[in-house]
């Protein structure tokens, strides 16, 4: 089986998107369509070589998403997903391009969830850190046993989970993590503390926009992030949807849990290769390749 699946935040870079804009003409007109549901020109700063500007949440995920909805769309026929998952922001992806969400409403969705994120990074000055060569139980007992909010957000793959929390939080957790034998704990360079409980003001926020928002039957399975498991009753993505921006990331029991189901072959739609290079350290076997032109 195929599983088709959708890099997050990070996997941005100037200038994306511009080569779908310039050579299809169903890539260019929703790009277009982008820039006026959004009300500014986000294509500016996609094509653009302005770092920084791309570097906002409230840029950066959108931006990601067009880019990586776009091209499942430009790819048409042969865009056939027997599965899908998304990272984080990728979720969203995921869900448009499988037929669970319209264009429009996605869109409008991954822009109120960054905005609203952003806000909660402004109120609670935050961060992430990712910890190396740990096993996740060691992990896990450490955060909990700090008086600060840190927890576990992303779980990356075998051996690689990122931590969420407050500044004093991970660093408290970084030197204790080292001391047990992680082999690296780094501070990754995010605007706050995602997937963690400093996130509920945007959580709340975002719930409302959820349950105005029309939801249909897709094409196919989602792994969904809270769970790991494969949903495809709308309303059921609905909630898991929900709890998403406060709950943890389960990339490697998602990964894990699609190989149980079947998958054998993994295309990446988006900027960037993360995703591919998570699969492999799963399974080596797994075959993966990016989604082109």
């Amino acid at each position: 089986m195929n599983a088709y699946v959708f890099p997050g935040q990070g996997a941005q870079f100037t200038g994306m998107g511009q080569e779908l804009f310039e050579n299809s003409y169903v890539a260019k007109a929703m790009f277009e369509e982008a820039n006026e549901i959004l009300g500014f020109a986000i294509t500016d700063i996609m094509f653009g070589n302005d770092a920084e500007a791309l570097k906002q949440t409230k840029v950066t995920q959108p931006a990601i998403f067009l880019h990586s909805v776009i091209l499942a769309k430009v790819l048409g026929e042969s865009f056939k997903p027997e599965m899908v998952a998304g990272h984080s922001l990728g979720e969203f992806s995921a869900l448009v391009s499988a037929n669970y969400l319209s264009f429009k409403d996605g869109l409008e969705l991954v822009s109120k969830r960054a905005k609203a994120m952003q806000k909660a990074c402004e109120q609670n000055p935050s961060t992430m850190a990712a910890i190396l060569g740990l096993e996740n139980k060691i992990i896990e007992e450490i955060c909990s046993e700090i008086k600060e909010i840190v927890v576990p957000a992303n779980y990356n793959c075998p051996g690689q989970l990122v931590i969420s929390g407050s500044n004093k939080g991970i660093d408290i957790a970084c030197e204790k993590l080292i001391e047990v034998g992680a082999r690296r704990a780094l501070r990754i360079p995010v605007s706050g503390a995602f997937h963690s409980p400093l996130m509920e003001i945007a959580h709340a926020e975002l719930e409302q926009t959820i349950d105005q928002t029309n939801f249909s039957k897709g094409t196919c399975c989602i792994y969904q992030n809270v769970t790991a498991n494969a949903v495809t009753n709308p309303d059921e993505i609905k909630e898991n949807l929900k709890k998403q921006l406060t709950a943890p990331v389960l990339w490697t029991q998602s990964m894990q849990q699609m190989i149980a189901d079947g998958l054998t072959s993994v295309t990446e739609v988006g900027p960037g290769k993360v995703l591919q290079g998570l699969f492999k350290k799963v399974d080596i076997n797994i075959q993966t390749r990016s989604a082109i032109l």
